[in-house]
């Protein structure tokens, strides 16, 4: 059981109902109060990205935004806006109109890592935003350059270990760089991070050489976890990916390592009711279609359907927190 659905038990107990009854129950803006029927939606809709095209991220909001224009009968447009680790994004989506035509497919980068890693924020990822349906998670897998011996990540620590402040490692996203830098931690390795605005670019510089360790996730860099241009040594997840087999997780080698990423969407704070609930009951009646999950499977994405907007709150709450800890814990300071 993951997170949000163990959230979204705690919180069925708590309002003394099924939260999958209340799911499929939601009322239709037809019926929902101080709601014209029909009035919403009549025009395209804007879904922003706040990572580069190509990116995981990028391909999930793709697939589930051609979906969710069918059932709602109009455009659903994908607008990526990449930068300052999702920060650009997050901005734009916290101070656009909140009138349902403007909404947000991101991740724990802007909504539970950023707090915990920046300093000072131009936005709240609570305050300045309406949760209206979680989405799923994607794992994450380490891999090294060819040049690099290793052929298993204990060879990879030492060959690190022999080498303090030689190597280097990519880092486009807070999962990127939470992982990378626990894994320092852990194994006691001396390795230095450099930033990229994108997963693909990353990539690129990965198979180039530019780089030599990346933890990718598995949206954007399943073609090349595959291939011979780099070496998967590991998953990030506490289970191995049928998508990746013969690749152990992390945690084999470094004891209590489990990271994912998980990907949701919102809208800008006061967000109408009648607007979320019918948001939402669209947005998981795509995740509950097998054709979608199907394609999302093959870049190792899971799905969550049938999560309330409440029961997603409660989630992005809660992982608010845990991330929270997770940067503590692996020394990493707020810039």
């Amino acid at each position: 059981m993951n997170r949000l659905h163990a959230c979204t038990a705690l919180l069925a107990l708590a309002l003394g109902a099924p939260l999958a009854a209340r799911a499929q129950g939601l009322p239709s803006p037809a019926t929902a109060p101080g709601t014209a029927p029909g009035s919403y939606p009549n025009g395209p809709i804007t879904l922003v990205v706040p990572f580069a095209a190509g990116s995981g991220t990028d391909s999930v909001a793709r697939a589930i935004g051609q979906k969710l224009g069918e059932r709602l009968r109009q455009p659903v447009l994908i607008d990526n806006r990449p930068g300052a680790s999702a920060q650009l994004g997050a901005q734009y989506v916290a101070k656009a109109k909140p009138d349902g035509y403007t909404l947000f497919m991101t991740t724990n980068t802007s909504h539970s890592a950023n707090p915990s890693l920046f300093a000072q924020l131009r936005y709240d990822p609570i305050k300045d935003f309406t949760p209206v349906a979680g989405v799923g998670e994607l794992p994450f897998a380490l891999a090294v350059h060819p040049s690099v011996p290793a052929r298993t990540l204990s060879e990879f620590i030492a060959y690190a270990k022999a080498r303090p402040g030689q190597l280097s490692y990519a880092t486009p996203n807070s999962t990127s760089l939470v992982a990378s830098e626990t894994l320092k931690r852990i194994a006691g390795l001396d390795i230095v991070g450099v930033p990229y605005k994108s997963s693909p670019q990353a990539m690129t510089d990965l198979v180039g050489g530019q780089v030599q360790m990346y933890v990718a996730d598995l949206g954007s860099g399943m073609s090349m976890l595959k291939s011979d241009k780099v070496r998967t040594l590991g998953i990030t997840t506490a289970e191995a990916s049928r998508l990746l087999p013969g690749v152990p997780p992390i945690g084999k080698t470094v004891p209590g390592f489990d990271l994912t990423s998980w990907n949701g969407v919102f809208g800008p704070a006061g967000l109408p009711p009648p607007v979320v609930e019918r948001l939402n009951r669209d947005i998981n009646a795509v995740l509950a279609d097998t054709d979608v999950q199907d394609k999302l499977a093959q870049i190792g994405f899971q799905v969550w359907p049938g999560a309330t907007p409440e029961a997603f709150a409660q989630y992005v709450a809660e992982q608010l927190r845990h991330w929270g800890q997770l940067i503590r814990q692996a020394g990493i300071r707020p810039e």
